[in-house]
């Protein structure tokens, strides 16, 4: 399966943002997987931030994750005010304490204006950023959390085979 829409400028991006090598995750951040690939996907970006696009997808499985949904919107949220990332690790370093009322205390965590947040969570636009994010991934392919596309091509394996293929590669 390829990866619909391909990376684009509504998305989520760090490391080397010119970089051919495009990483996609599509995430959850309330499943346990996603939560045990995050520090993994640290150490890929730590050895490869200079060669590697990151990019980080929404796909709450709401179903299973009551407050997956809740998490990516609050991400978004902090994204408003230039804390994605920041946001994004906070809430996966502290997955198992997840709850509505402790993403606030996340958003000052990472130095967010909390009344600003507070009123961009209830914005349209972030639920419609996330649903959007979601219906990508179902069209992409994307059947479980977490998964990863290279260059728009789904990668069958986990963060763990991922960072192993980029350490062979680039051995040479």
């Amino acid at each position: 399966m390829s990866l619909k829409p391909s990376v684009n400028t509504n998305d989520h991006a760090q490391g080397n943002l010119n970089s051919d090598l495009v990483i996609v995750e599509y995430g959850d951040y309330q499943c346990p997987y996603c939560g045990a690939a995050y520090p993994v996907l640290k150490e890929l970006m730590k050895e490869f931030g200079s060669q590697v696009k990151f990019v980080f997808r929404n796909f709450p499985l709401s179903e299973m994750h009551q407050y997956a949904k809740a998490a990516a919107i609050a991400a978004e949220a902090a994204n408003l005010q230039g804390k994605f990332w920041e946001m994004h690790d906070a809430i996966y370093e502290n997955q198992q304490n997840l709850n509505e009322l402790y993403l606030f205390e996340l958003a000052e965590h990472v130095g967010l204006n909390i009344n600003q947040f507070k009123e961009d969570i209830q914005k349209a636009e972030l639920a419609e950023k996330v649903d959007s994010d979601f219906e990508s991934g179902v069209m992409s392919g994307v059947n479980g959390t977490p998964s990863f596309f290279i260059n728009g091509n789904k990668f069958n394996g986990n963060a763990e085979d991922l960072l192993e293929l980029l350490r062979e590669n680039t051995k040479n």
